[in-house]
């Protein structure tokens, strides 16, 4: 037992306002404490209903280090199961999406389990009688997750059996959701295609950070960003000319301070918050031919006019996923230790949308988060910098203190300077508080 374990006070106390403490990046044991607090206690993000069409269909993935197995009940309900067998322990499915028909069975022992994991049967069940079988754990079948939600395709989980409400705990951020359904003159997306994959050598909490960080673009990216404008311009070619679709994409990364400063920056409790709140680096780009009027027909042109004006660039859901709604992209953070993070990038097809949109997004996709980025590498390069740089030990504190107000309250809605770290600092406040939400704390164990 180290420090931390057990001792919700010295995990407060890494977080002081316009500071947090190096360790909650570099210590094995606070990694694993989120592992079982944090991660256990927030809403996170498992995937999306359109992964799992039909009954039977599955896909599994991981909430914090648990492995879980989003399936189709035959009700045709989204279930979430743990992925493993309540008989030896046995993972029960080791491919990322198939069809387990009408039941899961164990491929060590053959137990067998409906897709909502109540137990169906057990090979020579006689061998149990008499031995109490139906009062051990095992003869509750495979243990479903504490609860599940489904908005509007999207499935979160929380792995704790009781705790803060899927209401409660999103509130009005899900409005950023909303409006990249909406999109859909169908109102409905579906996921295009398995998504982009990366390993980061870095914390996972580095790339949550980063969407909201609106200081690094023009710096970061000039060498890729930067390099594609200059070669632009060479070409002769103007600030007014009209752009290809590559160069709308890469040109925004390079706008100056002012633009970001004046995009605004909102934030909602619970460590929500979203870039973009007035324009965006996607505010200019072209428009779909007939894509307006087949969203006019689906919610009238006043409705469908306000859809398109809304142009959110980053929306961070605390804890591990950014979806940017104008370009339907969502990225999810999979920490796998204190210093490595899996990256995945799922795009989705706004249905009944013409199909240039989709082309638009896959695009995006590759450019800027793709293994084969050009521009994500620049950050990748400043989140492994920094991971190797948090080891110095002249200095232990990190700074988030850009336009920090004292005695700021993130119980509230807040629109602020596009460049403010207060979205830093309020995920940091929602860190503390899930993570110590299930703490027994030295005095209760004593």
């Amino acid at each position: 037992m180290g420090r931390y374990t057990d001792n919700p006070q010295a995990v407060a106390a890494l977080v002081r306002g316009r500071e947090v403490h190096r360790d909650v990046y570099i210590d094995p044991e606070i990694y694993r404490l989120e592992m079982k607090h944090l991660f256990a206690n927030a809403w996170v993000f498992v995937g999306h209903d359109s992964q799992t069409p039909n009954k039977g269909d599955y896909f599994t993935t991981q909430i914090g280090d648990q492995p879980v197995i989003m399936v189709r009940h035959s009700d045709n309900e989204i279930k979430v199961l743990y992925n493993r067998c309540p008989h030896k322990g046995t993972k029960i499915a080791i491919d990322r999406t198939g069809n387990t028909g009408k039941f899961f069975r164990c491929p060590y022992h053959a137990w067998s389990f409906k897709t909502d994991g109540c137990l169906l049967a057990i090979p020579l069940k006689k061998g149990y009688e008499g031995t109490g079988l139906e009062e051990a754990e095992g003869s509750r079948g495979m243990k479903a997750v504490g609860a599940v939600h489904n908005h509007r395709g999207f499935i979160f989980a929380r792995l704790a059996e009781e705790g803060i409400s899927f209401e409660e705990y999103f509130g009005d951020s899900l409005s950023s959701l909303d409006n990249m359904v909406d999109r859909s003159p169908a109102g409905r997306l579906e996921v295009a295609g398995p998504p982009l994959r990366y390993m980061h050598q870095c914390n996972w909490k580095m790339l949550v950070e980063n969407q909201t960080d609106t200081c690094h673009p023009m710096v970061a990216h000039e060498s890729s960003a930067g390099t594609a404008v200059q070669i632009w311009k060479e070409m002769g070619y103007t600030e007014d000319d009209p752009k290809p679709p590559a160069m709308e994409i890469i040109a925004p990364f390079m706008s100056p301070y002012e633009f970001f400063e004046n995009m605004g920056i909102r934030t909602w409790p619970n460590g929500h918050g979203h870039t973009g709140v007035h324009h965006s680096i996607h505010s200019k780009y072209s428009e779909i031919p007939g894509y307006l009027d087949a969203l006019s027909e689906t919610y009238g042109a006043e409705k469908a006019e306000a859809i398109l004006t809304e142009n959110r660039h980053n929306t961070v859901y605390f804890p591990n996923i950014m979806i940017k709604g104008p370009i339907q992209q969502l990225r999810v953070f999979i920490p796998l230790a204190a210093d490595k993070t899996l990256v995945e990038s799922y795009i989705y097809r706004l249905v009944d949308a013409p199909d240039e949109l989709l082309a638009r997004t896959a695009m995006y996709n590759r450019m800027i988060n793709a293994p084969t980025s050009i521009v994500g590498h620049d950050d990748l390069e400043m989140y492994e910098r920094a991971q190797e740089g948090l080891h110095v030990d002249g200095l232990e504190w990190v700074n988030v203190q850009r336009l920090y107000e004292e005695g700021e309250d993130f119980d509230e809605e807040r629109v602020e300077n596009g460049t403010t770290e207060r979205q830093m600092r309020n995920q940091f406040n929602a860190w503390v508080k899930f993570m110590t939400a299930s703490m027994q704390g030295k005095e209760a164990a004593e």
